[in-house]
């Protein structure tokens, strides 16, 4: 089972503008008709900030800003080594009630942070920017590659987190303050994923349980490979692993997945579901964001 990539890949590649040296992992959403994709965009400044593009059919970029939406602006996310890489990376897109939460990780060129920050429904609609930074949490952890639960539960949010190289879950009140973390999932239990895990898309519901792709790094002797598989967790309980797949669905083999800043690298961001089509963004060798897609359908097969 693997998913179908877009004939005309990437749909985003870098711009000639001073943020936007590479363009990748980026976050995606279905909001009023029409799919929002947040993309990780670095400079030649080695920050990272987040760029805006939408499309209506999946594929088709029909509209794209000039300038980053989403930008460094907070101590935990501003450089503090020279020449290292810093700023907002890979946002992962969640909506409940009339917020748009994003999840990202803050980096500082030391260390790297998952941080929160949301914006109301009607302003992201609108193209006005406005976000609230919640900051960080877990700060004496390096964490990452985390993803918001799309409900709440005994009216707690539900947080996945990599704390490397496994998955956790955490629970909170107010997203400030959350519960010790408890093991979800762990890596190497297959090959592609011996090295290290990382969940990579919201949660989408299904007639199975909630859908979710997740990132697998194999070490070679002398180079890494990121591959892409996905699990379904129980509709009332996150905690509950349904099916996880033993193969990946997306492994490196284009050009655009094989070179680039970071070679051999398929990294999903966001995930949309539209006429029973399943519609993955991801990046492309850490340098362009790309897009695949399998019937609905077809992969719950898979699922007992």
């Amino acid at each position: 089972m693997k998913l179908i990539r877009y004939k005309k890949n990437p749909v985003l590649e870098p711009r000639k503008n001073y943020w936007e040296k590479y363009v990748y992992n980026p976050g995606a959403i279905f909001l009023d008709g029409s799919i929002h994709i947040l993309y990780r965009a670095i400079g030649k400044d080695r920050v990272s900030r987040f760029g805006y593009a939408c499309s209506k059919n999946g594929f088709h970029i029909c509209e794209r800003l000039d300038k980053p939406i989403f930008v460094p602006t907070e101590d935990y996310e501003t450089k503090k080594v020279k020449f290292r890489n810093s700023g907002a990376e890979d946002p992962r897109l969640t909506k409940i009630d009339d917020k748009i939460y994003v999840i990202y990780a803050a980096v500082d060129g030391r260390v790297s942070h998952t941080a929160i920050a949301y914006i109301n429904e009607k302003d992201f609609l609108n193209r006005n920017w406005k976000w609230k930074k919640l900051g960080i949490i877990f700060p004496f952890c390096d964490s990452r590659d985390s993803v918001l639960f799309p409900e709440k539960i005994n009216n707690k949010y539900v947080l996945y987190i990599r704390f490397n190289p496994d998955v956790f879950i955490t629970y909170s009140k107010d997203l400030k303050n959350w519960s010790k973390p408890e093991l979800f999932m762990r890596s190497g239990d297959y090959g592609w994923d011996s090295l290290k895990i990382g969940l990579n898309t919201t949660p989408i519901p299904t007639e199975k349980g909630y859908l979710m792709l997740y990132h697998g790094v194999e070490q070679k002797r002398e180079y890494r490979i990121y591959r892409a598989g996905f699990i379904i967790v129980d509709k009332k309980n996150p905690k509950k692993i349904i099916y996880r797949c033993d193969k990946p669905i997306l492994e490196p083999k284009k050009e655009y997945e094989k070179y680039g800043q970071v070679n051999n690298v398929v990294f999903p961001g966001g995930s949309v579901i539209i006429n029973n089509k399943l519609i993955v963004y991801y990046g492309g060798a850490d340098t362009c964001v790309c897009a695949a897609s399998i019937k609905l359908s077809k992969l719950l097969e898979e699922v007992p």
